[in-house]
């Protein structure tokens, strides 16, 4: 065999282990990015749920203020119709 295609054979088999390590790394990278990813969207979507669960109990919490303070005012009202 002629020394010029022995040598383009390495060559040829060199670039294709080059481009086929190449696409291994860039694939785990890849998959790395898309776990840490999904990993910042987990952790969003875990906020987004704590801060409903916060404005439902805010409601609550308003609602329960609202009745307490028409008590007080019903009771501050029997009692200043009393002294009267």
């Amino acid at each position: 065999m002629n020394d010029g295609i022995i040598i383009s054979l390495i060559s040829l088999l060199g670039s294709g282990c080059g481009a086929l390590v190449g696409i291994v790394v860039q694939s785990k990278l890849i998959k790395y990015r898309i776990d840490q990813l999904e990993r910042k969207v987990s952790e969003h979507n875990n906020l987004i749920l704590r801060t409903y669960e916060n404005e439902k109990q805010l409601q609550i919490n308003r609602e329960k203020l609202t009745a307490v303070s028409h008590r007080i005012a019903n009771i501050e009202e029997r009692i200043k119709n009393d002294r009267t």
